[in-house]
């Protein structure tokens, strides 16, 4: 029997296991037994169908939610500010059958999230302008009927429900107006939707942390927007939920930090920092030049830091019993007011920009060449230049009072790093000054970088419910994709290594992402398939769905990489080019096991936001 056969054999078998534990005949009876799902060795991934809007790098494939009974799938489209629904039932060709807009529930709201449990569909919805205040609003699955809708936070950002369907949470990122002169609270939602007409809502709020910004600085949690206090800063990003229904983990993706939400309390009960990752260690060697010659360059960087800055998270329960949570550390920067040329002219009161090149920020001669260009103007009013620390950069060439070679652009020149971070300071947080030639100086304008900070760490990560680290990545998503062994294109017949960090947005890119977050693991989705629990993580520059076996989370294991871009040299901006060029940009996932599937096979349906394409991929099982 060929392995197609054996793959066919064992899903006929589980299919006709979950028609036993419904009675044998489809009907909602259980049965005595309940046969457990058959665990596979391995698995590929494999396109079986998809849907174009044909619009790019404008967001219209985003968050995806499945419905089993009405075999209905939910896309985000945030272009169009609503929902796409499509018939499933048939995977290799998604149907659009309707689009859920939302104005009837907030004229001119725009659309983050969607959810679905038990044949209700939970939309998260921004107002028209963000910092006010959002709603959250349910709809029956089948004929998309709006049930209800209720006041939540500013910018749900998003949206889940519990296990047992009858709690909703949301995630109220609360950013600030682009000026920075209007910073809402972050908070989370909890809403009990046991009657879908009439939901409760309390709100997880941040205020028991206000008051407690040094210490909880001095933790490693980062709070630095300006004037912000500490409910504020905290900018909620994803929720994943425990298996029991009583504990939710949010990322707190701009702080470096995830929050823990007891749901009967509705309450923030901790929040912890996820520390920083040392690139100067072995193990974690990253490219941090898109400027090198377009040569691969994996080395350690001493003195260089990543921040994990995770967007997505997915949680599961571990042979141990344990909850561990899997994060996708894209990384994110604070960059409001960057398109307001006053900001760049020194107006602090237009903006704040954390993000800024090694290069320009360790001038010998100071960063006033950079006004009215790329300056922050927050840190032009805290200094006049940077320096690098030699016993720390000595390696590049950085001496008392001049980085020399540290700022080439095949070195450290190119990255991008956050200028609010690694500068030496007192017991008060403020900076100690040097003077040009190195030296501390109360009359200095210098500040001294001991260390840098790159946004994201280029991995995916595995915490326990406690926050501490489990497992990371390190470089091996960097070096997977260097190595002969990775393919990509829809017939996986091209070398990865030939389109090393390309951006997702651009053709003939090699290496054009190597300066800022490399691949940028984004998106995350878990399932169990038998005993084995699989991490499906999708990276959002060079594209792509990494696939890891974490049954072990302390000892992930790699089963598969899947591209389905196949033109990685035209300008796929291009009408004439998108149709054909593949996927690009992969949003938001989700796993369907094989007992809710329509076709009683495991199915991974992703969003790609730049190429507007939904992808539905068939998870091929081998045993």
């Amino acid at each position: 029997m060929n392995k197609t056969k054996i793959q066919l054999f064992a899903l006929s078998a589980i299919t006709a296991a979950t028609l036993v534990a419904c009675g044998g005949d489809g009907s909602n009876t259980p049965s005595t037994t309940a046969p457990s799902e058959a665990t596979p060795a391995s698995l590929t991934l494999e396109k079986i169908g998809g849907f174009s809007t044909n619009q790019f790098d404008v967001s219209a494939a985003e968050i995806p939610a499945y419905d089993p009974a009405s075999q209905r799938l939910f896309m985000v489209n945030a272009l169009a500010g609503a929902v796409d629904v499509f018939d499933l039932s048939d995977p290799e060709n998604p149907t659009l059958i309707d689009t859920l807009n939302t104005n009837d529930v907030l004229a001119g709201s725009v659309v983050n999230s969607v959810a679905v449990a038990k044949g209700i569909v939970a939309v998260a919805i921004e107002a028209p302008v963000k910092t006010n205040l959002g709603r959250m609003a349910l709809y029956r699955a089948s004929d998309l009927t709006l049930l209800s809708s209720r006041t939540v936070g500013a910018q749900p950002d998003m949206i889940t429900f519990t296990p047992d369907g009858n709690t909703v949470l949301t995630a109220n990122e609360g950013e600030p107006s682009d000026d920075y002169q209007i910073d809402p609270e972050g908070s989370i939602s909890v809403i009990d939707v046991r009657d879908p007409r009439a939901p409760i809502v309390r709100t997880a709020s941040f205020s028991a942390f206000t008051g407690q910004e040094a210490s909880l600085r001095a933790q490693g949690i980062r709070i630095y927007g300006p004037g912000a206090s500490a409910s504020q800063d905290f900018e909620p990003e994803y929720i994943t939920v425990s298996a029991d229904g009583k504990t939710a983990y949010v990322t707190l993706q701009e702080n470096n930090a995830i929050a823990k939400v007891d749901i009967e309390t509705a309450s923030v009960s901790n929040v912890f920092p996820l520390g920083e990752k040392d690139h100067g260690a072995i193990g974690n060697e990253f490219d941090a030049s898109d400027t090198d010659g377009g040569t691969i360059n994996i080395r350690n960087w001493a003195g260089v830091a990543g921040l994990y800055l995770p967007d997505a998270m997915a949680s599961y329960t571990a042979t141990d019993g344990k909850t561990y949570l899997v994060t996708a550390n894209e990384g994110d920067a604070r960059t409001w007011g960057e398109d307001n040329p006053a900001y760049f002219a020194g107006d602090t009161s237009q903006g704040f920009v954390e993000e800024f090149r090694v290069k320009h920020l360790v001038n010998r001669n100071g960063w006033a060449g950079r006004l009215n260009d790329d300056l922050p103007a927050h840190l032009d009013e805290l200094a006049n230049g940077g320096l690098l620390n030699p016993l720390v950069f000595g390696y590049c060439g950085a001496v008392a009072g001049n980085p020399n070679g540290c700022r080439a652009d095949d070195q450290l020149g190119r990255l991008n790093v956050t200028w609010t971070m690694g500068y030496r300071t007192d017991a008060n947080g403020a900076p100690i000054l040097f003077n040009s030639s190195g030296v501390e100086d109360p009359a200095g304008d210098r500040l001294m970088y001991d260390k840098l900070y790159s946004f994201g760490a280029r991995s995916f990560s595995i915490f326990d419910e406690d926050g501490m680290l489990v497992f990371d990545s390190g470089s091996e998503i960097e070096r997977f994709l260097a190595s002969d062994d990775c393919k990509v294109g829809s017939a996986r017949n091209l070398n990865c290594k030939d389109f090393f960090n390309s951006g997702h947005d651009e053709g003939n890119a090699l290496d054009s992402r190597s300066d800022a977050k490399g691949p940028e693991p984004e998106g995350v989705a878990v399932g169990q398939i038998g005993d084995k629990t699989f991490a499906f993580i999708g990276l959002e520059r060079m594209g792509g769905i990494l696939v890891y076996d974490v049954t072990n989370p302390a000892a992930p294991m790699r089963v598969d990489y899947y591209n389905t871009r196949d033109d990685w040299t035209n300008d796929p901006s291009d009408p004439a080019v998108l149709p054909t060029a593949g996927d690009l940009g992969p949003e938001g996932l989700v796993f369907i096991p094989a007992k809710d599937s329509p076709t009683g096979e495991p199915l991974l349906v992703v969003g790609n936001e730049v190429s507007g394409s939904t992808a539905v991929m068939r998870i091929n099982l081998s045993f």
